[in-house]
């Protein structure tokens, strides 16, 4: 291992992370959005969009995230519509690609998750809203996503992990994120294990934050169902 080459990169391996972290929030924050609208959809069993939100989940879920990346970034641009339109400044670019592309993934992902979570909620709750006189807009607001973004916060921080290391794959199409820049020190000068291995541990760096970002959420949202020690 030369680890002067290591050190000597440290600050492009440092964009690299942050261009993983901007990736990887950013695609978990519009998947976020769009799989609160869909649960919502598959739940309520709204005509025809939930049809059509099974099978965007499906197909999301179905196929590798790489082959979903090929698809929009080298796939799109063989369609002379496409490069007509005014979609294409957007479609051309990497980052633009990735993003979209991880964000459908982690949508039709937490989408599952959400409407796992909302179809176990107690249904006494629901009622007592019900009964207070809650519209069903106030209802969902203030009673349902936050109860089930509470009992999905667990397997959903799985998916945050799951999309942090999927998110490697953005190197195949020139991004320099944490893996994009070990492939360049490898490839620059034909060494075998200083990027790879200077990309492992800083992802395993990110993992550990994030998990225990996650678990300290978890504590403070599930505070209230912590046994009680009983009194003397």
């Amino acid at each position: 291992m030369n680890f002067d080459l290591i050190f000597r990169h440290a600050p492009d391996l440092l964009r690299g992370v942050w261009t993983t972290l901007w990736l990887t929030g950013s695609s978990l924050a519009v998947g976020l959005v769009l799989a609160v609208i869909c649960a919502v959809i598959l739940t309520e069993r709204i005509p025809v969009l939930e049809w059509l939100v099974r099978g965007f989940v499906y197909v999301f879920r179905g196929t590798p995230l790489l082959v979903q990346l090929y698809l929009v970034y080298y796939g799109l641009s063989q369609f002379p519509e496409i490069r007509r339109s005014f979609l294409w400044p957007w479609l051309r670019e990497p980052w633009f690609c990735a993003l979209l592309v991880f964000a459908l993934n982690t949508a039709a992902y937490t989408t599952e998750i959400l409407r796992g979570a909302i179809a176990n909620l107690r249904r006494g709750e629901l009622e007592a809203a019900v009964a207070y006189g809650m519209s069903p807009f106030t209802r969902l607001r203030r009673i349902v996503l936050p109860a089930a973004f509470r009992q999905a916060l667990p397997q959903y921080s799985n998916e945050v992990v799951f999309m942090l290391h999927g998110s490697a794959i953005a190197s195949v199409i020139t991004i320099q994120d944490i893996l994009g820049v070990g492939r360049t020190i490898n490839a620059r000068y034909y060494v075998t294990y200083e990027g790879f291995v200077s990309a492992a541990v800083l992802y395993l760096a990110v993992t550990f934050v994030v998990v225990a970002i996650f678990r300290q959420l978890e504590k403070r949202l599930m505070r209230h169902l912590a046994p009680v020690a009983a009194p003397r």
